[in-house]
């Protein structure tokens, strides 16, 4: 059974979710580190996720495009990876340390063990309360929810 609990955010530019999900850590992680695995959840469905590139270590890049029907390139940059632990990553800087045109996020995944189970938290910190605003009226819990709901079932079937 999947418990969703939302965590009161550290700060005013800060957007979370967390949810115990029913998969053994590792392979929670793994459906974020592994571009084929990611294809399969991280746009909420209806949405799609055609391409996925990912160098998971600090300082890679990632490039993970999401498709409705329009495709909404995802460009950005791993700060820290503690494999089965933890990823940040950013959207203010692509390959090669290349400033973006509009940093918009950091995001901070962790990944606990409850049992057999995983504590799933994604905290998302914006550069502004306006940006923090405008992503939470996109549909940041619906959609980061249901991802997480999709991460489970891709997760499950490994």
């Amino acid at each position: 059974m999947t418990i969703v609990t939302e965590i009161k955010a550290a700060d005013d530019c800060e957007l979370v979710i967390t949810r115990l999900i029913d998969a053994p850590r590792e392979l929670v992680y793994r459906c974020w580190t592994d571009a084929e695995l990611m294809k399969k959840w991280f746009a909420p469905s209806p949405w799609t996720t055609p391409e996925a590139k990912l160098d998971v270590r600090a300082g890679g890049a990632n490039r993970i495009v999401m498709r409705s029907p329009e495709d909404y390139p995802n460009l950005g940059v791993y700060l820290e990876v503690v494999p089965n632990e933890k990823l940040v990553f950013t959207d203010a800087f692509t390959g090669g340390w290349a400033p973006s045109d509009k940093p918009f996020m950091v995001v901070t995944i962790t990944f606990e063990d409850v049992g057999a189970q995983t504590r799933y938290t994604a905290r998302v910190r914006h550069w502004s309360v306006e940006d923090r605003d405008a992503h939470e009226k996109m549909g940041f819990h619906q959609g980061w929810g249901q991802c997480a709901t999709q991460l489970e079932r891709a997760a499950r079937q490994l």
